[in-house]
């Protein structure tokens, strides 16, 4: 898939293979520069993509007056 147009859980997957390679340390030099700039590169746009949720959720929970409505939170258990 090209890499701009990955989803975040995608990107997540991706950098945890990365860092997996990387840590058992059998990686040349020159893989682990190119594993570690494509890891930064994933990084940012996962960065990118949980600020653009974030934004998101604040905008769907604004309330009449336009000011962020806070709610109670509540977990999968209802606690």
């Amino acid at each position: 898939m090209d890499k701009q147009n990955r989803s975040f859980e995608e990107s997540l997957s991706r950098l945890e293979e990365i860092v997996r390679q990387m840590e058992q340390g059998n990686v040349p030099l020159e893989e682990s520069l190119r594993l570690f700039e494509e890891g930064t590169g994933l990084v940012s746009a996962c960065s990118k993509q949980l600020d653009e949720a974030e934004l998101k959720v604040v905008q769907l929970m604004k309330g009449p007056d336009g000011m962020p409505v806070e709610g109670a939170f509540i977990d999968e258990q209802g606690i």
